[in-house]
């Protein structure tokens, strides 16, 4: 029993050596499936990473927009006017009490 694996064996390797080029061609089919493999689990990633960049841009954009409302509501003549006439006892001065200063 030992002889005949031990030739069943010898007979495979040598056909396999006598087909190594059929054995290179499944070899590089082989790695050209796992290199198209990778190469779209990478693309995937990316353009994952590219939509959430988009989403973040988006937040970011509505974010700026509240901030220049708020900025704009905030700088109003009439509020200014009113905080400092509530909250400070700021008033305008009479044009009696107004005094003009000249810089030679």
């Amino acid at each position: 029993m030992g002889q005949a694996q031990l030739n069943l064996t010898r007979i495979v390797l040598l056909d396999l050596w006598h087909h190594k080029w059929v054995l290179l061609l499944a070899a590089a089919v082989v790695g050209n499936a796992i290199t198209i493999v990778y190469t779209s689990y990478v693309s995937r990633k990316y353009i994952s990473q590219w939509d959430q960049m988009w989403q973040e841009r988006d937040r970011l954009d509505i974010e700026w927009r509240n901030l220049l409302l708020e900025e704009q509501s905030q700088s109003e003549h009439s509020r200014i006017t009113r905080i400092a006439s509530k909250q400070l006892d700021m008033s305008r001065p009479l044009p009696k009490e107004e005094v003009v200063v000249r810089i030679p």
